[in-house]
């Protein structure tokens, strides 16, 4: 049998019955939605983000350090003479900062001339590793004071201070700046070891058994990246003290090194 025709001789067509939603498909719609904003947040979280607050935290650092610099300078400390038959600046050892509390500016040339993070008391992550910067375990020995002066940072997210610790080469400066002055470090090494290792905190870090009588710097952060299986130890020994009437010390105002990659 033929199809009806229309008048006109057109033939006349079926209309299609609309598909109706069912509650899967408005289910499997609304998860797709939800997993595209997730992947969007996390996209936000791990690079967009940390690149907006990395740049916010420099620029208050940068602010910081202009502050201090334009105050009153203290006291310059006593002189004594070194091994070598030059002289060098008694490093002040300054108070142990409370949890949260501001401490000083941390500058690492090789991260970059604009690399400046402020260091702020305790480790946790809700009061200082997340909202402040980089944080001072609570058994750590200061500036200036015989042992190990010990820090903590994120490598990924919230501004990532210590994301370019593997970058770090031998012999590269780490400045910690406070009213005082600057107290220059050297690294040395790198480690990487299990949470549980805590003997990377000791005054000889590895060796809490011993006593050298050295200044020590120990910088900690989880590895490898995205992930909290290890982590990443940079060490460094103590070079020298420079009081702020002096002004910054030479491995600030030298030409820096090449700045490293983010790691990724």
């Amino acid at each position: 049998m033929t199809a009806s025709a229309a008048p006109g001789g057109r033939r006349q067509q079926r209309k299609r019955p609309r598909s109706r939603a069912t509650f899967a498909s408005v289910l499997g719609e609304l998860l797709l939605t939800a997993g595209a904003l997730v992947m969007l947040f996390v996209a936000w979280q791990m690079w967009i983000g940390d690149i907006i607050i990395s740049a916010q935290k420099n620029s208050e650092g940068a602010a910081i350090s202009q502050m201090l610099a334009e105050g009153e300078a203290p006291e310059l400390p006593p002189l004594v003479e070194t091994d070598d038959g030059g002289t060098a600046f008694v490093p002040p050892v300054p108070t142990s900062p409370e949890d949260a509390e501001w401490f000083g500016q941390m500058q690492i040339p090789r991260f970059g001339e604009d690399y400046n993070f402020g260091i702020y008391g305790g480790t946790s992550r809700a009061r200082t590793l997340d909202e402040k910067g980089i944080g001072v375990y609570s058994n750590s020995k200061m500036p200036g004071e015989v042992g190990n002066f010990s820090l903590a940072g994120h490598r990924t997210t919230w501004g990532k201070p210590f994301n370019q610790l593997d970058k770090l080469q031998i012999n590269d400066a780490i400045v910690v700046e406070t009213p005082d002055g600057w107290y220059t470090y050297r690294f040395r090494t790198l480690e990487y070891v299990t949470p549980s290792q805590t003997e990377v905190l000791a005054d000889v870090p590895q060796m809490p058994d011993q006593q050298t009588g050295e200044q020590f710097i120990t910088l900690t952060a989880c590895s490898p990246l995205y992930s909290l299986d290890e982590r990443i130890i940079a060490y460094g020994v103590f070079d020298s003290f420079q009081p702020r009437a002096e002004g910054p010390p030479s491995a600030l105002t030298d030409t820096p090194p090449p700045p490293a990659s983010p790691s990724l």
